[in-house]
């Protein structure tokens, strides 16, 4: 039986109001009469609204088939879909996901394609129908639709015979595909023969590289057992640890020593890593906050040191309330900004109490006795306010290729004391010029911890003299950058109680965000809770499928409804499905 084109639909994007926020999205597709050019990134008429996940040459034209809509009107019980329901650009008779694979060339009227994709999960064709888990279902039930590329442009119209021209290589068919990169039981296989399909598109190319290398450098840490390179057990939820030292670095900045409670010894944390502490005794309920480990990996305490802000609750409870004795509840170290094993150049940069992980990297290069080439380079206020200044020159002392900078911004002070000497200071604060004339290596890699903006701009300057991109590397302990695909951009506004009655269920904290607010059932998941705190979130699915909002749970349990296509890692929660089972401590 040839395919046959049903209906051709394009519609222009549009602002469409979305639980109390605005959706920029070009879903919203409707049948035309009569002949229509395609070009090479969309119809004549049609547009897309979030062009991060949708349009684009690799992505010109969404097919969906009417025997889904079939299934869907049996699943849901509805009859009043119509042509372009599911935001497809041609509904067609034929061509089933099981069956098409990617690939695979057509040919419809004046016009020749080739598929490249499975159609993107996304919220907004949930929007669209008015069911919310449709994303899910549409992998879970193996029908997702397909993008087109166009390989010859032409004019098509309702009508038209699809014809097939070519037969993609890889014989993985649209169905296949999708499965491989949102449902478990992956086979390795079928990975490495979607990677050799030249269609594919990009973006999906990516993901399969990605898995594999996830899947290379697990078999390599399992291979490790407990050996060199073995990253140490962490512990769940919160444990008691007693403060055994603290020392005022600096008049604003504090260290904490803590051991375990019990007397027995600590896993080993990663260099660059981060503990999360709950301070009873800073408020009620007890104040959540994270803070990079600044002492070398291995030691018999954990050291984290602490700039006291004038309006912060737990930095001043820390700095005038704490005393040696005390008991804090901390959970595991845990971050992925870490320090790399490898060979080349690296480069240690950081502002103010941004020093606290790098001076962690650098304790762990000293403890190695690297021979890599170490650029130490620090910007404080002065040499009052100079955080870990003997500390860090000491172990820079001991490397064979050491290179110290420091930049005072606000008094330039080199006074030699006998111990802290700088082998370079500098006045003023790091720029472009000052900081290409220190010869940094090209193919070194960078570590920056800071405030955002001075992180920014040393990004910015680093790729400027020549590093590459994805060889700088930087920690936020701030909220983390949305991810919010479709939304209209609107002010920032800072997290808050939501409005309405306070709930009464289970306590959860936003760590990030700084932030505790009871649960209450009226809210879907506990995402649709941090959107009404106005968290900063990371998602695009909402459905369990895609996991762009996976996020750490430093302690508690959750359930989910519905239940995730693929359960997240351990540690961590899917927070578009999730609602709490008991109070939570969540890393956003």
């Amino acid at each position: 039986m040839t395919a046959k084109l049903l209906s051709v639909n394009v519609g222009m994007p549009k602002d469409v109001s979305w639980q109390g926020r605005t959706v920029h999205t070009g879903v919203w597709k409707h049948p035309v009469t009569g002949p229509r050019l395609v070009r090479r990134l969309n119809i004549d008429g049609d547009g897309q609204g979030d062009l991060q996940g949708h349009g684009g040459e690799q992505r010109a034209v969404l097919v969906y088939q009417i025997q889904s809509y079939a299934h869907w009107q049996e699943h849901f019980g509805r009859s009043d879909f119509e042509y372009g329901q599911f935001g497809e650009n041609f509904t067609v008779d034929g061509l089933p996901d099981d069956e098409v694979c990617v690939g695979d060339r057509y040919r419809i009227g004046e016009a020749e394609f080739e598929v490249t994709q499975p159609r993107v999960t996304c919220y907004r064709v949930g929007m669209r129908l008015g069911e919310p888990e449709l994303p899910a279902l549409l992998v879970s039930h193996h029908r997702p639709g397909f993008y087109l590329r166009v390989i010859t442009e032409g004019v098509v119209r309702a009508g038209d015979d699809i014809v097939k021209t070519r037969t993609g290589p890889g014989a993985l068919s649209v169905a296949d595909i999708d499965a491989l990169l949102y449902l478990p039981g992956r086979d390795p296989d079928h990975l490495r023969r979607a990677l050799a399909i030249p269609a594919l598109s990009p973006g999906w190319q990516q993901s399969f590289r990605d898995m594999t290398a996830a899947r290379a450098a697990a078999g390599t840490a399992a291979g490790a057992g407990a050996g060199v390179g073995a990253r140490a057990e962490a512990w769940p939820g919160f444990r008691p640890l007693r403060v055994t030292g603290l020392v005022h670095e600096t008049p604003s900045v504090l260290s904490v020593e803590l051991a375990a409670d019990d007397g027995g010894a600590l896993p080993a944390a990663e260099a660059g890593q981060y503990l999360t502490l709950r301070v009873g005794g800073a408020g009620d309920p007890a104040p959540v906050r994270s803070y990079s480990l600044s002492s070398a990996p291995g030691a018999a305490a954990y050291r984290v040191s602490v700039k006291r802000e004038e309006l912060g609750l737990v930095s001043r409870y820390l700095h005038t309330g704490l005393r040696v004795g005390a008991v804090l509840e901390v959970a595991a170290p845990r971050g992925d900004f870490v320090l790399v094993p490898e060979a080349g150049p690296v480069v240690l940069v950081s502002a103010g109490v941004g020093a606290t992980p790098v001076m962690a990297m650098l304790h762990r290069l000293a403890a190695e006795h690297t021979a890599r080439p170490v650029w130490w380079i620090h910007a404080a206020r002065n040499r009052r306010e100079h955080l870990f200044a003997r500390e860090a020159h000491a172990l820079l002392r001991g490397l064979p290729e050491a290179h110290e900078h420091v930049f005072y911004t606000a008094q330039h002070d080199a006074t030699d004391d006998g111990d802290g000497v700088l082998a370079e200071v500098h006045r003023g604060r790091p720029t472009l010029e000052s900081m290409a004339a220190l010869g940094l290596p090209a193919d070194a890699t960078a570590y920056l911890c800071g405030p955002a903006p001075f992180m920014a701009a040393m990004r910015t300057t680093l790729t400027t003299i020549g590093l590459a991109d994805d060889r700088i590397h930087t920690e936020l302990f701030g909220a983390l950058a949305a991810i919010n695909p479709g939304l209209t951009a609107r002010p920032a506004v800072a997290p808050h109680q939501p409005p309405g009655e306070p709930g009464t269920g289970p306590l959860i904290t936003f760590a990030r965000s700084g932030l505790s607010v009871r649960w209450s059932p009226r809210h879907r998941s506990v995402l649709d809770l941090a959107d009404a705190c106005d968290v900063p979130t990371r998602w695009s699915c909402r459905t369990g499928v895609c996991h762009t909002c996976t996020t750490p749970l430093l302690a508690g349990d959750v359930e989910y409804a519905p239940d995730p296509l693929e359960p997240p890692p351990a540690g961590e929660v899917l927070i578009c499905c999730a609602r709490p089972r008991h109070d939570l401590v969540l890393d956003l």
